[in-house]
C-alpha cells in the first residue's frame, strides 16, 4: 500500500529534525531476513526500527544515507528468482519514490557511504559500530512522537483492544491457553497486523514473560493475557489484562485484582509533563503496599515497606516502558534512551528493574502495568531467610495462593496538561471484566 502524504509529511520531517540534532551523513541499515533451519526458510522479516522510522517501509537488505534531510536508498531490484517465488516486486526506483528519497543506488554501493558516516549495527549483524552521537540523535527525536506516529500507535491499539475482547469472549468454551491465544492472535492477522512481542497467554501468571500455552483451563484459574499488535508500519501496541476463567473472580481473586487497579489508576492519574516516570513507579509501589497492608498481607508503614523493597517480593519489575516502534521503544540502545542522562540504574532490588527514569513530556507514549506475583523463586527464599518475617503475614498470604499472577496494563500518550489512555476502550473494572469473560 502506497504511503500517505501524511506519513511521507512526517518521515521528511523526521529526516530534518535529524539533521539538525546530527548534521553530519548517518547510514542506518534494514537488516536481513533470519533462516529457519534452511536458507530459503526464513523467520518473518521486520527491518531496524531506526531504520523503519526514517524509511517508511520494511525493507529487506536494505540502507539509507541521510545527510542534510535528504535520504539515499541502497538496495538491489528483484531478481528474477524472487519474482518467481514470491511475485512481483516493485523496482528500486519505484520504491525510492515511493519514500521520497533523492536518489537510489544497488545495494553494494552503500559501502562507498559507509566510512565518512554515523551508524549503528544492523540487527542480525555481528558488527557494533556504534555512534554515540547518533544514539542521543536518534533517541532525542524517538522519544517524542510525531502525528503519523500517533496515529499508527491508535491503530495498534484499537485492535489489540478487539484481540483482548475476542480473547475474554472465547475462554468459556477455550480448553487451553492455547485456544484462548489462537482467538486473540487470529483478530490480529485478520486486521492484516503481527503481534508486537511473543503473546503472553497463561494462567501462570507468577511467569513474568510466560511463552508456554499448554496448560488447561480450570473453573478457579486466572487467565493472564499480554498481547499486542504491530501496525504495517511498525508501531507497536501492549496491553495485558486479567480475567477469571470461570467469569466471576473468587473473593481473593478480587481483593488482589483491586490492589492492583488502584496502582493502575494511581499512576495514571499523576501522570503529565514533569512528573518524573520513576515517581510514578514509587507511586505504584507505595499504593500496592498499602493495599497489601489493609488485606493483612504486608505489615507496617507503606512507606518503610518500599524503602525496605518488602512491596518488589510482589511486584518485582518497574510500572512500565517506552513504547513506540518497539514494543519496548529503543531498548536495543541499553539505558540511553531509558534513562535520562547522568542516570544510571539503581542495584536496588525494587529499583533495578525500572525500564524507564526520566520525566515525562508531551507526546511520550509509556505503558502502566503494575502487578502482583507470587513467584516461588522470590517467595520461597524471602521466608526461609526470615529476614521479612515482621513485614510479610506468611500464614495470611496462604490464603491467597490460588493468585499467581495478576498484571493491568495500559499505553498511555503524555499530553500538554495530563496524559490520555489509547487503550482505555478496554474496560480494567471488576464487574465490567466479569462481563466480558462470562459471554459465551
Amino acid at each position: 500500500m502506497p504511503l500517505q502524504s501524511l506519513v511521507l509529511q512526517a518521515l521528511q520531517q523526521r529526516r530534518d529534525r535529524l539533521a539538525q540534532q546530527h548534521p553530519g551523513p548517518v547510514m542506518l541499515w534494514s537488516g536481513r531476513a533470519v533462516s529457519r533451519n534452511f536458507p530459503a526458510n526464513v523467520y518473518p522479516f521486520r527491518a531496524n526500527s531506526h531504520f523503519l522510522y526514517f524509511a517508511g517501509l520494511s525493507l529487506a537488505n536494505a540502507a539509507i544515507h541521510l545527510e542534510g534531510g535528504q535520504l539515499t536508498l541502497f538496495m538491489d531490484d528483484p531478481t528474477p528468482e524472487a519474482a518467481l517465488w514470491h511475485g512481483p516486486a516493485p523496482s528500486r526506483e519505484a520504491i525510492a519514490a515511493e519514500i521520497g528519497a533523492n536518489a537510489a543506488y544497488p545495494y553494494g554501493h552503500a559501502e562507498r557511504y559507509r566510512q565518512a558516516a554515523a551508524t549503528l549495527p544492523a540487527q542480525n549483524s555481528i558488527e557494533r559500530d556504534r555512534s554515540l552521537a547518533l544514539v542521543e540523535a536518534l533517541v532525542a527525536l524517538r522519544l517524542h512522537h510525531d502525528t503519523a506516529a500517533l496515529e499508527q500507535i491508535k491503530a495498534a491499539a484499537a485492535v489489540s483492544v478487539l484481540a483482548h475482547q475476542a480473547g475474554m469472549a472465547a475462554t468459556p468454551k477455550a480448553k487451553t491457553e492455547a485456544q484462548v491465544r489462537a482467538a486473540m492472535e487470529q483478530v490480529i492477522m485478520a486486521h492484516d497486523m503481527t503481534c508486537a512481542y511473543n503473546s503472553i497467554v497463561t494462567v501462570h501468571g507468577e511467569v513474568l514473560h510466560n511463552e508456554q500455552y499448554h496448560h488447561t483451563l480450570a473453573p478457579n484459574d486466572l487467565l493472564l493475557a499480554d498481547v499486542g499488535a504491530e501496525a504495517p508500519s511498525g508501531w507497536a501496541s501492549d496491553i495485558t489484562r486479567t480475567w477469571p476463567v470461570s467469569g466471576r473472580f473468587t473473593p481473593a481473586q478480587r481483593e488482589i485484582y483491586t490492589v492492583v487497579l488502584a496502582a493502575h489508576d494511581a499512576c495514571i492519574a499523576a501522570a503529565k509533563p514533569g512528573i518524573e516516570y520513576r515517581d510514578l513507579h514509587l507511586l505504584a509501589c507505595r499504593t500496592l503496599a498499602q493495599g497489601l497492608v489493609e488485606l493483612g498481607l504486608l505489615q507496617g508503614q507503606p512507606d518503610s515497606l518500599v524503602e525496605r523493597d518488602v512491596h518488589a517480593l510482589f511486584f518485582p519489575h518497574g510500572v512500565g516502558h517506552l513504547l513506540g516502534l518497539d514494543v519496548h521503544d529503543m531498548e536495543d540502545l541499553g539505558d540511553v534512551a531509558g534513562y535520562a542522562p547522568g542516570r544510571q540504574r539503581s542495584d536496588r532490588f525494587g529499583l533495578k528493574f525500572l525500564r524507564l527514569d526520566r520525566p515525562l513530556a508531551a507526546n511520550m507514549v509509556v505503558t502502566i502495568e503494575p502487578g502482583f506475583y507470587q513467584v516461588p523463586g522470590i517467595l520461597a527464599p524471602a521466608r526461609q531467610s526470615g529476614l521479612y518475617d515482621d513485614a510479610v503475614n506468611w500464614e495470611r498470604l496462604e490464603a491467597f495462593r490460588e493468585v499467581r499472577g495478576i498484571r493491568i496494563e495500559d499505553d498511555v500518550q503524555i499530553t500538554a496538561t495530563g496524559c490520555t489512555v489509547l487503550t482505555a476502550a478496554l474496560p480494567t473494572q471488576v464487574e465490567a471484566i466479569e462481563t466480558l469473560a462470562s459471554a459465551a
